[in-house]
């Protein structure tokens, strides 16, 4: 590795504010996997096989990566552990580890115990790992590795970072499945300090900023190679519409577990993000990625 960064993206506590809220209010809009990312659709397909289009969204990640009977695979951001759990008992892989600054979502994930799994409550800026990975994958988490106030150049060095890491823990030839919001047809500039981008930032997810395609491309340029990129916002238009109503038609159940601030936050922030993916403000970008085994310094 070349470089280390001197500060880091979001916080634990920024990470816990949102995603700590309760695991009970989750359970009660998102699918039966707790997956908390954008679905992968296909056409046609009704709202009620929303699950079935979260399973699909880990498989292709999955085979992104080669995961299939891979020794060693690592998630960066793993949620409530529904991608390791199926990587181990789907695509047969030895050993998952997730990586999550969640204490809650940690917890949930010791109840369901694998010996093949392992959870553990750690940044990737600390994760030093005791053998080199077949795969990465990192679902929603890219978003909160920068934060809104960094320069552009402190950004894309803080992002050059997370890639530096990865190619030091890969095998040679290893495979990274990126999966990321990022803005799209908006002058980035200017939008920043509009009520709604504060809204998400300041509120929702507090310290955390969204890349460009240009910053991915740059910060991983001479470490990997890009073998497939989609931008899928429509879908995830389609999945916050859905956890937006699902959430709506049990309000009741929801004001027993959070107060009424939190519920109508969770609304307003469903609704609208499922407008801005809509409207093209944001993408959603799906990238793979093969290592560069011969290194090359931009």
């Amino acid at each position: 590795m070349t470089s280390t960064i001197t500060q880091r993206g979001a916080s634990p506590e920024a990470i816990r504010r949102h995603y700590d809220v309760a695991n009970e209010f989750y359970d009660l809009w998102l699918d039966p996997t707790l997956c908390y990312s954008c679905a992968l659709w296909d056409d046609d397909e009704p709202d009620s096989m929303l699950e079935q289009a979260q399973l699909r969204k880990i498989d292709f990640h999955a085979n992104q990566i080669h995961a299939k009977g891979a020794q060693r695979v690592l998630d960066v951001g793993c949620g409530w552990g529904s991608l390791v759990r199926r990587l181990v008992e789907t695509h047969q892989v030895e050993q998952a580890i997730g990586l999550t600054l969640s204490n809650a979502q940690a917890e949930w994930s010791a109840q369901r115990p694998d010996p093949r799994v392992e959870i553990r409550i750690e940044s990737w800026v600390d994760h030093q790992p005791a053998d080199l990975y077949d795969g990465i994958i990192s679902v929603g988490a890219f978003e909160h590795f920068a934060k809104a106030e960094w320069p552009d150049s402190q950004r894309i060095a803080a992002y050059r970072e997370f890639f530096e890491r990865c190619h030091g823990w890969l095998k040679p030839g290893g495979r990274l499945s990126l999966q990321t919001i990022s803005y799209g047809n908006v002058d980035v500039a200017n939008v920043k300090n509009q009520p709604d981008t504060k809204f998400f930032f300041d509120v929702i997810f507090p310290e955390s900023v969204l890349p460009t395609l240009a910053d991915i491309i740059a910060a991983s340029d001479g470490l990997f190679e890009v073998v497939n990129l989609r931008n899928d916002r429509e879908h995830y238009a389609r999945t916050c519409q859905i956890w937006y109503r699902t959430l709506v038609s049990r309000k009741s159940e929801a004001l027993k577990v959070v107060d009424l601030d939190v519920y109508n936050r969770f609304v307003r922030y469903l609704k609208l993000s499922s407008f801005v993916f809509n409207a093209s403000y944001t993408g959603l970008l799906r990238i793979g990625f093969r290592r560069w085994d011969e290194r090359r310094i931009p």
